[in-house]
């Protein structure tokens, strides 16, 4: 996979999550506020029920006590406010039909004791409809006709409806401005509340105010706070001209968490869907990083191994070359040299492969690694011995300051030498003059720390964190100057931890490393 291709697929499948995240935000938030408006549309119309149930209970009492005093009132005036005449003469029966409707208002005054209003009587109306048919016949035996009417049909009737509507209009003129507290209890209107807001389907406390005017009365409740914000108010107790200067408002302190908690469903599926999806796409990022890095490494492996096996397989095939020449052949010295010169290209080569299949076998669990308690120390010296003539031929040294009083470990001495050994090989590796490596211990409580300082090349903060991964080489282009295969430092990663240690590496470009141990001490 080509490095623009990548990244651009990595770009596209980002926009792509980022997408998928926003609508997932958008679709949440378009259903709070569908959920909000729903909810504010029940608790309005609860409010409006409300509202009309106070104004239908206090009428309903002023109603039934202006019926019982028109009932138990004196003499009434009568007014007769319209009159309607019909005539209508059937000429097969020689008759005449007269219809009068008529329309009359009886005035009472009453007293004002049942209402406390401050006055000392209401004056109130009550409608009648009379209606009486006249029918005269114009038929008689001496030829005259009848003044009177053959038959009359008189009917009364109370206009409820009508008289129903002017004691509303009155009663709202007399309680227009009577105090609100004196004309609804403050528990009724709790109940009331109570009852169509749990009918609406909402379960939440809350509370209520009626104001006058912009301004608090008696009816409230203790907790109640004016927020324009969360507050839902309908007017109450309209006059005639359908105005009033009261309003019941009612706000719910939980109102936020109700509205969360109708798609708290959705809102968890969709963290958690989104979250799938962005811990499925981290790691399809993250493995396809990795597997370009292994192709990488691997390239770079094959490329590092193959010129590490070149050297080798020319220096035998110069040898061979060399001994099957009539001339060299019999010269036993040089053949036994060339002989010597295969043995140790072989040797190196096998080298080589035993680091690559001890990795393979550490990973798979499958290196038997028996331990018994050794002295580090003894180890340290053990691995300085092998590199010893080497920085010898360098101009170099390897000192020792082995100040841990301490040193028993529980280790597999082959192997823990192997491991120094290979830090040390590094060093001398990386370094272009004379090697110079200064070896410390020290007891820092139940453990051993085992530090190995050179003055070499040093590493990059980049480098420091990849060094102990495997077949992983600083790259120095299509330069060789420095034999390897990536697998030393891993060895030695896998080693410690299998020892029940910890590695680390501090370094700085072009003033060397210091590689520190970290064992557990056994008594």
């Amino acid at each position: 996979m080509g490095k623009k291709f990548f990244i651009m697929l990595v770009v596209l499948m980002s926009l792509s999550l980022i997408g998928i995240i926003f609508v997932q935000a958008f679709f949440i938030d378009n259903s709070l506020d569908n959920e909000e408006k729903q909810f504010t549309l029940n608790v309005k119309r609860s409010l409006s029920v409300v509202s009309k149930a106070i104004e239908d209970k206090e009428f309903e009492y002023y109603y039934s006590k202006i019926s019982e005093l028109i009932r138990s009132g004196g003499e009434s005036d009568t007014i007769r406010l319209r009159e309607m005449l019909v005539k209508f003469r059937d000429e097969d029966r020689n008759e005449t039909t007269v219809y009068r409707n008529i329309i009359s208002e009886e005035s009472f005054k009453v007293p004002s004791l049942f209402f406390e209003i401050g006055i000392d009587s209401i004056s109130v109306s009550r409608l009648f409809n009379r209606r009486e048919t006249m029918v005269f016949n114009e038929n008689s035996l001496d030829g005259n006709h009848s003044i009177k009417p053959e038959e009359t049909i008189i009917e009364y009737s109370t206009l409820d409806e009508i008289q129903r509507k002017l004691l509303e209009q009155g009663y709202r003129d007399y309680y227009k401005n009577f105090p609100i507290y004196k004309r609804i209890e403050k528990e009724y209107v709790r109940e009331l509340l109570s009852n169509e807001i749990k009918a609406e389907g909402i379960g939440i406390d809350f509370e209520f105010a009626i104001y006058d005017r912009d301004l608090a009365t008696k009816v409230q409740s203790v907790n109640f706070e004016m927020n324009t914000t969360s507050n839902y108010g309908v007017p109450i107790f309209l006059d005639n001209n359908n105005q009033s200067n009261y309003k019941l408002f009612v706000n719910f302190p939980e109102r936020t968490k109700f509205l969360f908690s109708n798609i708290l469903w959705l809102i968890g599926l969709s963290i958690l869907f989104t979250a799938i999806i962005i811990v499925a796409y981290s790691n399809a990022i993250y493995q396809l990083i990795k597997q370009r890095q292994i192709s990488q490494i691997k390239t770079d492996f094959i490329n590092n191994m193959t010129h590490e096996f070149k050297t080798p397989i020319a220096t035998i095939n110069l040898a061979l070359d060399a001994i099957r020449n009539p001339k060299i052949i019999d010269d036993k010295e040089k053949v036994l040299r060339y002989l010597g010169m295969i043995k140790e290209e072989n040797k190196r080569m096998h080298a080589q492969v035993e680091n690559v299949l001890r990795i393979s076998k550490l990973e798979k669990n499958e290196l038997n690694i028996s331990k018994e308690r050794v002295k580090l120390h003894e180890l340290i010296e053990t691995a300085v011995a092998h590199v010893e003539l080497i920085v010898e031929d360098r101009k170099g040294y390897v000192k020792l300051h082995l100040n841990a009083q301490k040193s028993s470990v529980l280790a597999n001495d082959t192997h823990f030498t192997n491991v120094i050994v290979n830090i040390l090989d590094n060093a001398i590796k990386y370094t272009e003059g004379e090697p110079e490596i200064d070896i410390y211990t020290e007891n820092v409580g139940n453990n051993i720390l085992l530090k190995i300082a050179d003055k070499g090349a040093g590493m990059t903060k980049l480098v420091q964190k990849r060094v102990f991964e495997k077949f992983y080489r600083e790259h120095t282009g299509n330069v060789h100057n420095v034999k390897g295969h990536g697998l030393g430092l891993a060895y030695v990663k896998r080693m410690v931890e299998d020892h029940q240690g910890h590695v680390s590496v501090e370094s700085e470009k072009g003033k060397g490393s210091i590689f520190t141990i970290k064992l557990p001490l056994i008594s």
